[in-house]
Order: structure tokens, then C-alpha cells, then sequence
């Protein structure tokens, strides 16, 4: 392991947004790195210039920010560092430890197909590996590769998987420079590991033949070889691999249905990586226990409904002024929110957050506060309307010199009672005259927040 503390990196491809797997990813480089005092970076492996967009590299920027998962440093672009990439491809070629090859696109398609006919695998079979340059055809750019062993073992001691083997006569001799001068994704990730100083490599188990190729690298140019960590990858709830039928969707996705980035991290932690039972844990003791020895060996099933119900665990749990923010936010996408409609969200929202799962629900129970009168009544809603009841209601809150809490209960109890019905069968024609819904806050709160001239009023529109 490289000398100097511990530093990791996260590593995606801007191809798309940042999806859940490559989140976790993310996370896990971040709670070792501060579990261990290190530092934790960002680079963005930008080399497939087809394939890489600017709208993909915000969305990574996004997901990472609203994870919390910011890096120490500024992040290093890939693409931008193709001189360096190629200075080490020509050092390698200087040691001996590469060589030009001249091999067509032809000729290599021709070799596999050969190959595949033969029943053999599929690999360079070292055509130009030992031959004279001067056979070198004339005009014809070649490609740099990897002079790698022939024989004998390369293992990777991996911290979660344990030592894997692979035989050296498995892994051939692979491209660094195309003939066109552009490096491989397999140069420019141990260049940039070793430039980066990065100690530890956490990445997903379907990297682990890629460790084998890249320790040969790291070797051939004398650098120490960072520790390796492989996770498995995370699998739907059916077993079969994470795909966008189960939900492996961007991380972007998750905050539009309105998961709190706190119960995002305690969820994506708990994908393959377990403290004994806990289930809530805050980021602060995610931090404190975290070790790449709790990794399992095995896949995790990404289950939404653990999701949902952690989430709710954090909305309420979470600061009042803070949701109304967030509340207010997605309510104002539709239409401008009132301050006194803002007020009044957060004055109820110790009530609301109780029953929501998440900020959609959350808006949804709050949206009341901003309807216009008269009230459109949910279907259910409307048949809990009770003309006689509400009159009366009317006419006993009419009459009260506080319009306070207390008072609220008191006047509304005392209707019930000499009327001899049952509190419900007052609250719920009170509730849907007030909310338009059978569902709310405690109903003395809502008439409390609402205030005497919108309460009364709404009362009135449904007599």
C-alpha cells in the first residue's frame, strides 16, 4: 500500500446520470476515507468522448452534492490529462516493458474469429510481441502494448473478496496507445491512481479481472499497487442484477420522489455493508464503525419498501423549518406559494410529517393550506360533508373571543357532547370542509393555523 494516509476516489463515467450503484460506490470511497482520517476524490473518467456530455457530468456533480458526498479536492478530468498518459505509455516502451504492434483491424478481427473456430479464447495471441521493428510496414501507425508476463500467477489480495488468482497466460497483451495516439481506459486509470496517490481502490466486484490487468501496469512502472476492495453490485429484489425495471435509477430520481438525502446514505450503506443489527444510524456512526472488513462477499437486493420505511423514519425526525423549505419548494414548481401558505406549513408541520413517508406525500398532505376557496372536494371528502353539523359547528366557533388552541377543542367537544355525537362523527365533516380531504393534521390544530376568517369561510362555502 502506497505510504501517506489513506485516499480513495470515486471514478464514473459521464454517460448518464449518476445511478444508485454508482452512488453507493461513491459513498463507501467517502465513509473510508473519513473513517480513516484520509481524503476522498472526485475523477471524472471522461475519456469516451462520444459518450461523454456536459448534462452528464452536472447530474454527477448533483447527485454527489445532494448525497453530501463532496471531494477534498477539485476533481480531475480524464480527458484533459492525455499527454501525462501517454508520457508513461512511452517510458514502458523506453524500459522494454512495451512494444509497438502493427497488427490491421483486419487482421485482429481475422485472428478471433480463428480463434473462436478453434474453440480457444479469445486474445491477442503476441504477433508483434518479439519481432524486429524494422519489419514494420511502412505508413502504418501502430498501437503500444503491455509487455506482460507470459507465465507464472498475478493475485490480487483483495480486502473484501480475499486473494484471487489469475493465471498470467489468461491475461494478454493489452493495448496501452491506439494507433491513433489515444490512451486506453486501462492506461489512463493506473496513470491517474498513481498521479492521484490514491491508496485504496473501492469499486464494484465486475472490476476485478480489470485489477488483475492493472496491477501488471502498475508493476511494469515500478509503483506501488494501491489496495483493492471489490463490492459485490447490488441486485433487484427478484435476485437478478440491478436494472431499470427495479427502480436503478438516477440518484436525481430519488430526491424528485422526494427521499431525504440522510435516509438515502443510511440506505446505500446498508447495501452490502452491515454494524450488527443497527438499521438507523446516523452518518456521524456510519463514519465511526465503517471498515471494509463488514463488506459482504455476496450481492445485496435493493428493497423498496426498507426504503420507504427509513425515510419516514427520517422525515420525522427531521427539522420543521428544513421540510418547509423542501415542502415549499416542490409546491412553488406548480404555483408561487404565499408567505402566509409558508407560515402556515410550518406551523401544522410537526402533524404532517407524522404520517408521510416522503416529501411527495409530505406536499401532498400540505397542499390544502394553499387552495383557494371554495375548496374542490376529493370524492371521499365530499361524502363526510354534513350540512346540519357544520351549522352548528359554525355558529358555536363564531362565537369564541380566542381563536386559540385550547378554546378550538373545547368549542368543538362541547358541540359533540350537546349534541350527543361522537367527536368523529363532528371532526370528519369539520375535517373535509376544512382540508377538502378526509385526511389531515389533529383537526384543532389545522383550524388553529388556519385561522378564524379562512376556517369560518370554508366552513360557510360547504353550507
Amino acid at each position: 500500500m502506497p505510504h501517506g494516509g489513506v485516499v480513495t476516489r470515486f471514478a464514473p463515467s459521464p454517460t448518464g446520470f449518476l445511478h444508485i450503484g454508482g452512488a453507493r460506490t461513491a459513498l463507501f470511497n467517502w465513509l473510508f476515507a473519513r473513517a480513516n482520517g484520509g481524503k476522498y476524490l472526485l475523477r471524472i473518467e471522461d475519456t469516451d468522448r462520444k459518450r461523454s456530455t456536459d448534462e452528464a457530468i452536472a447530474a454527477i456533480f448533483d447527485g454527489l452534492s445532494w448525497l453530501g458526498l463532496d471531494s477534498d479536492e477539485e476533481p480531475v478530468f480524464q480527458f484533459s490529462r492525455q499527454a501525462r498518459h501517454a508520457e508513461v505509455a512511452q517510458a514502458l516502451l523506453d524500459a522494454g516493458h512495451a512494444y509497438h504492434c502493427y497488427a490491421s483491424p483486419e487482421e485482429l478481427t481475422e485472428m478471433r474469429e480463428r480463434q473462436r473456430a478453434e474453440g480457444k479464447p479469445v486474445r491477442y495471441d503476441g504477433r508483434w510481441r518479439d519481432r524486429d521493428p524494422s519489419e514494420a510496414p511502412e505508413g502504418v501507425p501502430p498501437a503500444v502494448r503491455l509487455k506482460a508476463p507470459q507465465t507464472g500467477q498475478t493475485v490480487v489480495h483483495d480486502l473484501v473478496q480475499g486473494d484471487v488468482t489469475f493465471q498470467n497466460d489468461q491475461l494478454d497483451d493489452m493495448i496501452l496507445l491506439r494507433a491513433d495516439g489515444t490512451p486506453t481506459y486501462m492506461l489512463s486509470v493506473v496513470v491517474d491512481d498513481h498521479d492521484m496517490g490514491i491508496s485504496h481502490i473501492i469499486r464494484g466486484d465486475d472490476h476485478l479481472v480489470n485489477a488483475a490487468r492493472q496491477s501488471l501496469l502498475f508493476q511494469a512502472m515500478g509503483w506501488d499497487v494501491p489496495a483493492f476492495a471489490h463490492i459485490p453490485l447490488i441486485h433487484g429484489p427478484d435476485g437478478a442484477k440491478l436494472s431499470k425495471r427495479h427502480g436503478a435509477l438516477g440518484v436525481d430520481a430519488y430526491r424528485d420522489m422526494g427521499y431525504l438525502p440522510e435516509a438515502m446514505r443510511n440506505y446505500l450503506v446498508r447495501l452490502g455493508w452491515s454494524h450488527g443489527d443497527d438499521e438507523i444510524f446516523s452518518t456521524e456512526q456510519a463514519i465511526e464503525w465503517f471498515s471494509l472488513d463488514s463488506v459482504g462477499k455476496g450481492a445485496s437486493r435493493f428493497d423498496f419498501q426498507k426504503l420507504e420505511h427509513l425515510n419516514g423514519h427520517y422525515v420525522r425526525s427531521a427539522d420543521d423549518a428544513r421540510l418547509t423549505d423542501l415542502v415549499t419548494a416542490r409546491l412553488a414548481a406548480e404555483a408561487p406559494v404565499p408567505e402566509q401558505a409558508a407560515a402556515r406549513i410550518l406551523a401544522l408541520m410537526p402533524g404532517l410529517k407524522e404520517r408521510a413517508k416522503n416529501l411527495a406525500e409530505l406536499s401532498e398532505s400540505a397542499r390544502f393550506l394553499l387552495k383557494q376557496r371554495p375548496l374542490e372536494m376529493e370524492p371521499k371528502a365530499a361524502k363526510l360533508v354534513a350540512p346540519d353539523v357544520l351549522s352548528g359547528l359554525h355558529s358555536a366557533l363564531s362565537e369564541l373571543p380566542e381563536w386559540e388552541l385550547a378554546a378550538l377543542e373545547n368549542a368543538v367537544r362541547e358541540f359533540a357532547e350537546a349534541n350527543d355525537l361522537k367527536l368523529g362523527k363532528v371532526a370528519q365533516p369539520l375535517r373535509a370542509a376544512l382540508t377538502g380531504s378526509n385526511v389531515s393534521p389533529g383537526i384543532f390544530d389545522v383550524l388553529a393555523v388556519l385561522g378564524r376568517d379562512e376556517a369560518l369561510g370554508r366552513i360557510s362555502d360547504c353550507l
